[in-house]
């Protein structure tokens, strides 16, 4: 508890900059996924491709993908624009399936009565097919966020400032209440996206509150 207290001010810092690292990401995958993932659940052509493709990102290594950043985008190793990226990429990989399976999942008869009333395709979309996805896309999202959290972690062996930091370093120097921060560090910042996450979908979905309030 003395490592904690005296360095609060610098546990807060790395997890702030772990939560952005981890957090813009997911905001930047989200907003890519879901045309993606509409245009996956419309074309039958591009579904196979896009998905298969998205897919085949996240089998390629964070690390190796953290070094090869700098080279494709002309930044230094330290710069966080290569963990910013190489992030998104994999909440890419994770979300165009949910948001797929998410507008799938939207009820058939739905979609035909809100088209019968006049709406738009895009209309449509945004005011029928995309609410009652969130459910599926917040689970979707869910996950990403703590896969997120613990994959940024990894960025600590390039030098990256995060709590990843109170991983290796402390493996490094066999101090294991300095592993132990770093272990809980993340615990709590995945638990605080999960959280976020939950009461952002029930904000969206009031029509489900009232389903089980009824």
């Amino acid at each position: 508890m003395s490592y904690v207290s005296d360095n609060w001010s610098d546990i807060l810092h790395r997890a702030w900059q772990h939560a952005l690292l981890a957090g813009i990401p997911l905001l930047v995958g989200l907003v890519i996924a879901i045309p993606l993932g509409w245009w996956a659940r419309r074309s039958v052509t591009a579904r196979p491709v896009l998905l298969g493709g998205s897919g085949l990102l996240y089998t390629i290594p964070s690390l190796a993908l953290f070094v090869v950043m700098p080279v494709i985008l002309g930044t230094k190793i330290l710069s966080p624009l290569n963990v910013i990226v190489a992030m998104a990429l994999y909440t890419l990989a994770l979300l165009v399936r949910t948001v797929a399976d998410g507008l799938s999942a939207v009820p058939e008869d739905v979609a035909q009565a809100a088209t019968a009333m006049g709406f738009s395709p895009l209309r449509r979309f945004f005011s029928v097919d995309l609410p009652l996805a969130v459910p599926v896309i917040a689970g979707g999202l869910r996950v990403a966020a703590v896969s997120n959290v613990s994959i940024v972690s990894v960025a600590s062996l390039l030098g990256v400032s995060q709590l990843g930091y109170y991983l290796t370093n402390g493996y490094q120097r066999s101090y294991w209440i300095e592993v132990w921060v770093g272990v809980i560090g993340c615990l709590v910042l995945a638990l605080i996206f999960d959280v976020v996450i939950q009461l952002l979908a029930r904000a969206l979905t009031p029509w489900l509150r009232a389903r089980a309030a009824a």
